[in-house]
């Protein structure tokens, strides 16, 4: 990303952690929230979900929580996930689920993080379904990897990871996941990284997420690109054909609320698309991170506030 970007990037973050800030967006920012938040409850998440199936658009579905600050809380978001592919089962809706490793305890038990999500895991395979394990910051990466290496060591294969294009050490995770058989979802990265592990230009990043989908495609693996950017999605389609790799070989991702029109564009157009939409009540951090990625997104809740 350029200085610019990068700047107002870490203002955004930097800014959204004052503790006073968080209190009173919290407070008053519900509403606006709403444009990248699916609802506070399941049933809100899946009538949205049902919404998007009709137009040929698939669904990852993301209960929110994360940071959490007792095991007991990260047992309720277990039984939260449980009930939510209980869900999903019951109406029949063309999705899966997606968690983050801190929501169910990995920074205050890595063992209770394990058996909370191996219990998720289990479910999601009685219903044919699957689990993915969202990336968070870089402290966390090698223990995310290892809870869905020893998943699969145990036969759960029908859980996968998050890899982020601009941490230094991706490209070797990528080659290893792949032989490893683990289902991939690749971004670019949206937490706050420092320089020493982490590209920070946004030539460098993209240059990486291209060589990762690329490493992918090479190895006959099924890609998933989770961008907004109309470069990746041009160069990923462009490559597809001209690499005759079939639409339901590779998907696009994106999230709820944003570039809404592209998604049903490249639906029609016969790509596998999916959108990734959160639901609960704890969107505050998720919220942050989607207004830090650009200021247009900012831009579009100031006008939506002063409407």
């Amino acid at each position: 990303m350029g200085i610019g970007s990068k700047w107002y990037r870490k203002s955004l973050l930097t800014v959204a952690g004052i503790p006073a800030v968080e209190k009173l967006s919290i407070r008053y920012g519900r509403k606006l929230a709403g444009k990248f938040i699916a609802g506070d409850t399941l049933a809100e998440a899946l009538e949205e979900a049902e919404t998007l199936n009709r137009i040929g658009i698939m669904v990852t579905l993301d209960h929110l929580g994360e940071g959490i600050k007792q095991l007991s809380e990260a047992t309720a978001y277990k039984e939260q996930y449980v009930k939510l592919l209980d869900g999903i089962a019951e109406r029949k809706v063309d999705a899966n689920v997606s968690l983050k490793p801190t929501q169910m305890g990995l920074a205050l038990d890595q063992g209770a993080c394990l058996s909370n999500i191996r219990d998720v895991v289990k479910r999601a395979r009685h219903h044919r379904n699957f689990v993915r394990i969202d990336m968070e910051d870089s402290p966390h990466t090698q223990a995310t990897i290892d809870i869905v290496r020893r998943l699969h060591k145990e036969g759960l294969t029908n859980v996968g990871t998050v890899l982020q294009a601009y941490l230094f050490r991706t490209e070797q995770d990528a080659a290893d996941m792949i032989r490893e058989n683990v289902n991939l979802r690749l971004v670019k990265g949206a937490y706050k990284e420092n320089e020493s592990v982490a590209y920070q230009q946004l030539n460098d990043v993209r240059s990486q997420l291209k060589k990762l989908a690329q490493l992918h495609f090479e190895q006959g693996v099924y890609t998933a690109i989770a961008s907004h950017d109309d470069h990746i999605i041009d160069w990923v389609k462009q490559y597809a054909s001209e690499h005759s790799i079939a639409k339901d070989r590779f998907e696009f991702q994106m999230l709820y609320g944003l570039r809404s029109g592209k998604q049903a564009q490249l639906a029609k157009e016969g790509y596998r698309i999916r959108c990734y939409v959160p639901y609960g009540v704890m969107w505050y951090p998720y919220y942050t991170r989607r207004l830090a990625e650009k200021p247009a997104n900012l831009m579009l809740v100031l006008r939506n506030m002063f409407k």
